[in-house]
């Protein structure tokens, strides 16, 4: 009882002192092009110097003490053993939820959890089940104490990191202290008991090591990722809107802008022979004049495929004749930026699948079969990791892949593609982005990515190397090669192959290359502007970022579900989807200013991220890619355009280009350039945006037939899928 009481008055010492704290002067800050998401969630960072250093500390501790307890722990109990004493552990915290929803006076939701305790600990044997929700269809609240405190009007106080904790607040560390003190687990004192509470405690906190080995290993400043997340985590929940009835409210809103989109898109709609006819009897003549200014159906459609019944959009057709050479029937597009976030959907079965969660050692599924190494480029500079599977026959052939912009050889797409070429006999190489942290930090200090012909260089050096290290270490000989690459590693793709075409020295055997950018410049101010339209609205930034980062991780959580749905659509709208995508590009851009700044020593973080945050693409290139050569951004854009290797796609017989007609990375002037170039080699899909569309069977149907090695087996395959 004293320890109760030592306890709830250290509570109170830590409240009294959150006012000093938060209302002490705050720095006013300037305006920014982008927002700043961890002042606008967790405010100015007072004591940023020693948070850095104790994040470093904590990384330190879960990297080489609290990791490896973890992993002998995952690899003693599998996943379905530690979801049921998880499942029981959340059951014996009921007090907490309790006493957290009744002082917010959230009755409605202090009667379900009551109901759910009662339920969990009779019928689901103690709470190792949940009958309550499986059953009874009652949803779980997650309440602390931290976000009662919040109810009440508290300021949180400053950012804080502390030891083990990490994140937290001065509001954040009383709340784990009243949690403590409520929590009847708190009282266990025997030796046997002790022991238990230890094992409930590393089964607890097991589930945090993916989501910190990714923020290491993925970001260039983990400690500022570290910091936005929690801060919009903690927004989430003390909104309420992790709840799943809340946040379906705002689906529902978004479902019914939705369905007035696709009402007034499919008024829009008109067939091909509707169009063909209107254009015989009226336009014909008119666009005589200005048939210069087209190139006509045959032109565009050189050996187009597939292309009766289809139906599109008036718009698409009535000032151009550039059509699709393949159809997604029943796609249900939404918006270009909205229809792109589908590419999250690409994904393949056998890829995660395993008894064993993700940090066990005996989790072998596919994803954790895949190695990593490193290879030295430069002296005194890090080495580069890569990634690769190979196969057991030394004989087979070689995917190597270029991610999209930004993206680390542990990308997602870069998995489910290696899962893909896997099946199909190939070995494996997964690379990074040339335009990511990563890459720029084993490239010389006056390295800046983004000027194809003179990125190809290094990529095609790396990948030279790369082969070469394999090839020694498991004494095999790589004879058929193929690099895939996808949006900005889809245009390095082309760029190798124009450079090989030109000498050939890694034998490359095939090219593929999906939705890259026509011209660089043009697609990096597109993302500005879909980047920048936050601006247009700020007014409630902070809420509607919340509830878009909660629909987010909704949806996540219910991917399977999406996509075993016969069509698809996303709860998104317009303004949310250029959120989502703005928050996603620009912290890849602010990882590599943040890697190439960092060279200076003497460094002042609050400095570099106003810069970063002040910063676009199209800023990136004038400050860091203009030189004697290009003085102008002019000059740089036609340096920069996959146009340039006019000779190349004109006359190459070893690649094939996927792209859509509404990849809103590039307009319809450059597609009508690039089919022309490339004729059946381009192949063009009606929706899609940017990427959105490999999700679809189509476009996987499309892929498999580029990569199989033995075509009477995959015509076998599809015939038994048909």
């Amino acid at each position: 009882m004293n320890y109760n009481k030592i306890k709830i008055l250290i509570t109170l010492i830590i409240l009294l002192c959150i006012n000093q704290l938060c209302f002490a002067a705050e720095d006013i800050r300037p305006f920014y092009k982008f927002p700043d998401y961890a002042y606008m969630y967790v405010g100015n960072d007072k004591f940023e110097k020693f948070n850095r250093k104790m994040f470093s500390f904590n990384s330190g501790l879960n990297k080489y003490a609290i990791r490896p307890i973890h992993t002998v722990w995952a690899s003693i109990l599998p996943k379905y053993g530690i979801e049921r004493i998880q499942c029981a552990t959340d059951n014996i915290e009921y007090p907490i939820r309790l006493v957290s929803t009744l002082i917010q006076r959230d009755f409605k939701a202090s009667k379900s959890e009551t109901l759910r305790f009662l339920t969990n600990t009779t019928i689901g044997l103690g709470g190792l089940y949940d009958p309550a929700k499986s059953l009874l269809k009652i949803e779980p609240v997650s309440e602390n104490m931290d976000q009662a405190l919040a109810s009440c009007k508290i300021k949180s106080g400053p950012y804080l990191m502390v030891p083990v904790i990490t994140s937290t607040s001065p509001r954040g560390i009383a709340g784990k202290i009243l949690d403590t003190a409520l929590n009847p687990s708190s009282y266990i004192a025997t030796p046997v008991l002790a022991a238990i509470k230890a094992g409930i405690f590393v089964n607890k906190t097991s589930s945090i090591q993916p989501l910190a080995k990714m923020i290491e290993s993925t970001y260039a400043d983990p400690y500022d990722i570290a910091k936005q997340l929690y801060g919009i985590d903690l927004y989430i929940k003390c909104s309420n809107l992790d709840r799943k009835k809340i946040i379906n409210k705002h689906f529902d809103n978004a479902e019914t802008v939705k369905n007035e989109e696709i009402k007034f898109a499919e008024n829009e709609v008109k067939t091909i022979e509707e169009v063909q006819e209107t254009d015989d009897n009226s336009n014909l003549a008119k666009n005589n004049d200005d048939e210069s200014k087209f190139l006509s159906v045959n032109d565009i459609l050189q050996g187009g495929t597939n292309i009766d019944h289809v139906i599109m959009k008036s718009y698409d057709l009535t000032n151009s004749k550039l059509m699709a050479d393949k159809l997604l029937f029943d796609y249900n597009p939404q918006c270009p930026v909205v229809d792109a976030m589908r590419t999250a959907l690409f994904e393949l079965p056998g890829i995660n699948d395993s008894i064993w969660t993700e940090i066990s050692i005996w989790n072998r599924c596919f994803a954790k079969k895949i190695k990593t190494s490193s290879v030295n480029l430069f002296p005194q500079k890090p080495d580069y990791k890569f990634r690769y599977i190979l196969q057991k026959d030394k004989n087979s052939p070689l995917a190597i892949i270029f991610p999209s912009i930004g993206e680390s050889a542990s990308s997602h797409h870069s998995i489910v593609l290696a899962k893909l070429f896997y099946d199909y006999g190939y070995s494996v190489i997964m690379l990074g982005s040339h335009f990511q942290w990563e890459f720029v930090n084993s490239m010389p200090d006056d390295y800046y990515p983004g000027i194809p012909s003179k990125d190809v260089e290094h990529v095609r050096n790396l990948t030279a190397k790369i082969i070469n290290s394999l090839q020694d270490k498991y004494s095999r000989k790589f004879k058929e090669k193929v690099v895939i690459g996808t949006s900005f590693g889809a245009m390095m793709t082309l760029y190798l192959a124009d450079k090989e075409y030109k000498e050939n020295t890694l034998n490359i055997t095939k090219f593929i290359s999906i939705n890259p950018p026509i011209k660089l410049l043009y697609a990096m101010k597109q993302i500005d502007k879909n980047n920048e339209e936050w601006n247009k609205n700020p007014d409630g930034l902070k809420e509607k970022v919340g509830i878009t980062a909660a629909k987010v991780l909704q949806l996540y959580n219910s991917k399977d579900a999406l996509l075993s749905a016969q069509s698809i659509t996303l709860p998104f709208s317009d303004e949310e989807g250029k959120l989502i995508t703005g928050f996603l590009l620009h912290q890849k851009l602010s990882d590599l200013i943040f890697t190439i700044e960092k060279k200076n020593n003497n460094i002042d973080y609050k400095e570099l991220y106003t810069q970063i945050h002040n910063m676009n693409y199209e800023d990136y290139a004038e400050k860091y890619l203009l030189n004697d050569k290009f003085q102008t951004l002019s000059e740089l854009e036609e340096a920069t355009s996959l146009l340039s290797l006019d000779d190349y796609l004109l006359n190459g017989k070893n690649y094939k280009i996927y792209h859509t007609l509404d990849d809103y990375l590039v307009n319809e002037n450059l597609l009508k350039q690039l089919k022309q170039c490339c004729g059946k080699k381009a192949v063009l899909f009606d929706h899609g945006s940017h990427l959105g569309h490999m999700y679809r069977q189509e476009f996987l149907d499309e892929l498999k037939k580029d990569i199989d090695i033995n075509p009477l087996k995959l015509a076998d395959q599809l015939a038994v899928s048909e």
